[in-house]
């Protein structure tokens, strides 16, 4: 989103305008914590990945 804010413009317009805003949640990335159950090692799975370009 772009917010165009001219030099003319008072400090309390551009409160209002940037109190509108609606700022979106960051990804919550501990709610997968242990989720997955891995049959490899993380090290032996990214060893394999970069494997398979060669």
């Amino acid at each position: 989103m772009t917010i165009v804010i001219k030099s003319s413009t008072d400090k309390a317009t551009i409160q209002e305008i940037l109190g509108g805003l609606v700022i979106p949640k960051k990804f919550d990335a501990f709610k997968y914590c242990g989720v997955f159950k891995l049959q490899a090692s993380p090290l032996e799975i990214q060893k394999a990945l970069r494997d398979e370009w060669e």
